[in-house]
């Protein structure tokens, strides 16, 4: 069983105070509020086969990692369920977004469509190139590829995929969508 978490009351959170929070827990910092999470199972696993397919094709100096943090400024720190990032600051915490080629979102149901949102446009104006939303909450898992068109600063229209996904950008990924909803399918099944 785990202790409640406790946190100061405060209206606006600064990069700054994170240090000073309990290391067992998840925080991101999105638009100056604190979002604490306890990804599942099941969640983590899905993670971790996401981050084996961004793996297979990636190019030297760049390597994909679970749960990094990305530094974008005082009041946002993004903590992706997937980061494909240089390595040139991978010894630092949080890393710069700049960084990041590819991040990626699992959602879960903690995950409203504001916050869904409010990352799309902060990794866009943070000028991450490629930014992928994956949805395994009801029926078989999505995953929606978000490009940056640099010349706007904004997402191009989304592409999403049902069954299989496949890309070159940032580099060739492949992801069996339907059997990753199997593998889900059967975990849910396990814990619940």
């Amino acid at each position: 069983m785990t202790a409640a978490l406790s946190l100061p009351d405060r209206r606006e959170w600064t990069v700054d105070d994170l240090a000073g929070l309990p290391r067992d827990r998840r925080y991101e910092l999105i638009n100056g509020r604190l979002v604490v999470t306890s990804p599942i199972g099941p969640h983590q696993d899905l993670s971790v086969r996401v981050l084996l397919a961004i793996e297979a094709n990636c190019p030297p100096g760049v390597a994909p990692f679970v749960e990094l943090s990305l530094l974008v400024d005082r009041r946002n720190q993004p903590r992706p369920d997937v980061a494909a990032v240089r390595l040139d600051h991978i010894d630092r915490s949080p890393v710069p977004v700049q960084d990041a080629a590819l991040v990626v979102e699992v959602l879960s149901a903690e995950n409203t469509l504001k916050w869904v949102q409010e990352k799309q446009q902060l990794y866009a104006s943070a000028g991450v190139p490629c930014y992928w939303v994956i949805n395994p909450r009801r029926g078989p898992i999505t995953l929606t590829e978000l490009t940056l068109d640099p010349a706007t600063g904004r997402y191009r229209d989304p592409v999403l995929s049902t069954d299989r996904f496949e890309t070159d950008r940032p580099w060739p990924v492949t992801l069996d969508l339907s059997a990753l909803t199997k593998r889900w399918e059967a975990l849910h099944g396990q814990v619940g």
